[in-house]
């Protein structure tokens, strides 16, 4: 029961927050960002201090390297939240833009104004980072946001939550603007989803179980993230030096986040060519390779992958490899067992590149470049708050305006209905 009045506490109080988050000036948001970048350099001792516990306890129950990469802090994440957080405080605010007008034929103007989403309730895994990102995020879109994050960051998310909410303080905003769970009892999340009348939004990130768990349970609208299955497509016309650099950097820069690349498809009249050297770069840094058939006749001391492997997100350094007769197979491979997030294309040749772009349903699709640009601060969007793969309401990293929504507005001179 005390959890239960706790979580609806904190809602009521977000939804208080929202309205008033909603009609502040742009000056006033930037300053609270300002502020917020400046009391995490400033308190960067004490971050570290309050993450050190969480490490402790995730080394003590046995978390995957991963995870523990994921929920460390080091003095470069600080700068690069408190960075983010300048990012933002630049962009420009999307509250109250009007994005398109038209004239009706008696005369009234029609457009559509950007107005924020309200109560964001968010869902998340490790990662204290998101913590920041998101608040900086929902502070400037105008919105109030309720942070779930995992018990794992329980110590991390507190203390970034109170610097937060103290930089808001300065700018005489509501505290409960930025809000994090202050505890990690799992009954919590169920509360949360129950709270339709006062959390307009709910964005979970984490594995696979978490969001599919937020999804089937919610009674508030989901913006979805299953997992990032992502492929990298090399065309018998792509310069191969480029895509042995690609592939590489899609797999092993950082294998253990959404967008690196899990299942290379290769085309079979550059297949021996290509994977013979591709796999000698693959081995100097440690991935294993999962081949077809055809791939393990030119790499025949590779493990066989079997059909789980074509739908499997590693977040680890192994890789699904098949070799394809043509890019209608490797488009057709990729709507199979995708997940809708990320997919690339190497190739010279422009009538393919364009087939791609169109036919591959993913959130983004890229020519001749890394998976690894699917980030809201690569594609220039500043932070972000997620990745969607699901086309209701955002597809992709979700930046401001993703976090807005459009109402219509009508401008007349005295007109009436007949």
């Amino acid at each position: 029961m005390k959890i239960k009045k706790l979580i609806l506490n904190m809602a009521m109080e977000a939804k208080k927050a929202a309205k008033t988050v909603a009609t502040l000036s742009t000056d006033i948001k930037n300053g609270a960002l300002l502020n917020m970048s400046q009391g995490l350099i400033e308190n960067s001792q004490v971050i570290k201090r309050e993450n050190a516990k969480d490490l402790k306890e995730a080394k003590k129950k046995g978390l995957s390297p991963a995870m523990i990469d994921r929920l460390s802090i080091t003095d470069s994440t600080i700068k690069g939240m408190a960075d983010g957080l300048i990012e933002v405080a630049q962009l420009p605010d999307p509250v109250g833009t009007i994005i398109k007008m038209w004239k009706r034929p008696n005369g009234l103007l029609v457009g559509r104004m950007r107005i924020p989403l309200g109560v964001i309730g968010m869902i998340y895994e490790a990662r204290p980072n998101v913590t920041v990102d998101a608040a900086g995020l929902c502070l400037k879109s105008g919105n109030s946001i309720i942070l779930r994050g995992g018990s794992e960051a329980i110590h991390s998310n507190r203390i970034l939550a109170h610097i937060l909410q103290e930089a808001l303080k300065d700018k005489g905003i509501p505290t409960s603007a930025i809000q994090v769970v202050p505890i990690t009892e799992r009954e919590v999340v169920g509360e949360l989803l129950a709270l339709d009348e006062y959390i307009d939004v709910i964005i979970p990130r984490g594995g696979e179980g978490l969001i599919r768990f937020v999804a089937e349970n919610s009674k508030i609208p989901v913006l979805k993230h299953f997992k990032g299955v992502c492929h990298v497509y090399v065309d018998k016309t792509a310069d191969l030096k480029m895509a042995e650099k690609i592939c590489l950097n899609a797999k092993v820069q950082r294998p253990g986040v959404c967008n690196a690349m899990e299942t290379l498809l290769v085309h079979r009249e550059i297949a021996e060519t290509f994977l013979k050297p591709m796999w000698e770069s693959f081995k100097k840094v440690g991935v294993e390779l999962r081949g077809c058939s055809k791939t393990r006749k030119i790499l025949p001391n590779i493990k066989k992958a079997t059909k789980q492997d074509w739908y499997e997100e590693y977040l680890d350094l192994i890789l699904a490899v098949r070799v394809v007769k043509d890019i209608n197979e490797a488009i057709l491979h990729i709507s199979q067992y995708g997940s809708s997030h990320t997919d690339a294309i190497v190739t010279s040749d422009y009538d393919r590149a364009l087939k791609f772009l169109k036919e591959v349903d993913s959130s983004v699709v890229l020519v001749n470049a890394s998976t690894r640009f699917n980030d809201g601060n690569q594609l220039g969007l500043g932070a972000e708050i997620g990745i969607s793969t699901s086309k209701l309401h955002a597809f992709g990293p979700m930046g401001l305006e993703e976090l807005t929504s459009t109402k219509f507005v009508v401008f007349g001179n005295g007109q009436i209905r007949k």
